[in-house]
């Protein structure tokens, strides 16, 4: 199976042979040891420190397939290299934008998309009601406000009501999370860890969907419930929906509460919190370990990965913009 690999440090990429070569290189100038990289073992590159490659290193990257996606010293996605689209086809272009134009059918997706990522909210609740966390005001307030979502008719009222959703569920990290304070969602910039956690881990998710959605024949610039802008890979946001609270929240419950990420792993800087080299690497390795973790898939009746499960989700997308069969979200029973 190839392999996500995460360059935390500032170095050099090349080529030699069939075998990437990358050599870190220190704040001074001083070159660290090199690690040679097997290309066919390679799916993706994450990039956290500044990258020396050539445009002959990039296009042999594009020929073999393998996306670099780029993050700035502060943790924010800037950016990828995406390979030639290799598996667009048209009929599925023209069908998607279909659906685009359409009012009546885009909010149907886009409905979906909020349907499922609010379920999957409520299950990590519930799944902490279950263990005497006291979230009982949210779980109800969730599931009132999921009622309400067949009835949106417009794609900003549907955003609003996504927004109180997700609001609601914040609220109650202060009350799941031990020895962290949440309080208000902020993000640019995140203004402690815990809000620094959940941009580093919904960045990481965002790539991950643009990736599986890239090993389909769908557009990942046409999108339904977030707005398509200007370069931007907006279906990978709303794919993300669905996800953020299965392989985001989860690993952050699980870090903080079990302690392997702490106070310490993370620094001040005038009105923003910033993760240390120890709490990106330790959330990067948590993160993976989820995506390799399998399950028993309801439909299929056999064991898929969580990263597979979300090219499923594109799958179905597909299929439902096509005509073949209705699409209906990803919801967690556990």
């Amino acid at each position: 199976m190839k392999k996500t690999y995460y360059l935390f440090n500032p170095g050099r990429l090349s080529r030699q042979d069939n075998t990437l070569r990358f050599l870190p290189v220190d704040e001074n100038g001083n070159e660290g040891q090199a690690r040679y990289l097997p290309v066919e073992t390679i799916d993706n590159i994450y990039c956290f420190g500044s990258l020396d490659a050539n445009s002959a290193m990039y296009n042999f990257l594009g020929k073999h397939y393998i996306s670099v996606h780029f993050f700035d010293y502060y943790e924010h996605y800037t950016g990828s290299f995406m390979p030639k689209e290799y598996l667009l086809a048209g009929k599925m272009q023209v069908e998607q934008t279909k659906y685009y134009l359409s009012n009546k059918k885009r909010i149907v997706v886009a409905q979906k998309f909020v349907q499922g990522g609010a379920n999957n909210m409520l299950k990590n609740l519930q799944y902490y009601q279950n263990r005497q966390k006291e979230v009982g005001k949210q779980i109800s307030a969730i599931q009132n406000y999921i009622l309400k979502i067949g009835d949106s008719t417009q794609i900003d009222e549907l955003m609003g009501l996504e927004g109180n959703i997700r609001q609601t569920y914040y609220e109650a990290y202060d009350v799941i999370i031990n020895d962290f304070s949440m309080g208000n969602r902020t993000k640019q910039p995140p203004n402690n860890e815990v809000n620094a956690l959940i941009s580093f881990g919904n960045m990481m998710c965002y790539t991950l969907c643009l990736d599986q959605i890239y090993h389909t024949q769908l557009n990942p610039t046409i999108s339904f419930l977030h707005e398509p802008g200007y370069r931007r890979y907006s279906l990978a946001l709303d794919l993300a929906e669905i996800f953020k609270p299965i392989l985001v929240d989860r690993t952050i419950f699980s870090l903080l509460n079990k302690k392997q990420i702490q106070a310490s792993d993370f620094r001040q800087e005038l009105n923003r919190c910033v993760m240390k080299d120890s709490a990106r690497k330790t959330f990067a390795q948590a993160f993976e370990d989820k995506l390799k973790e399998t399950f028993k898939h309801r439909s299929l009746g056999r064991n898929v990965s969580y990263k597979h499960l979300v090219k499923l989700e594109c799958y179905k997308l597909s299929k439902h913009l096509l005509g073949i069969e209705e699409y209906k979200p990803f919801k967690m029973n556990w």
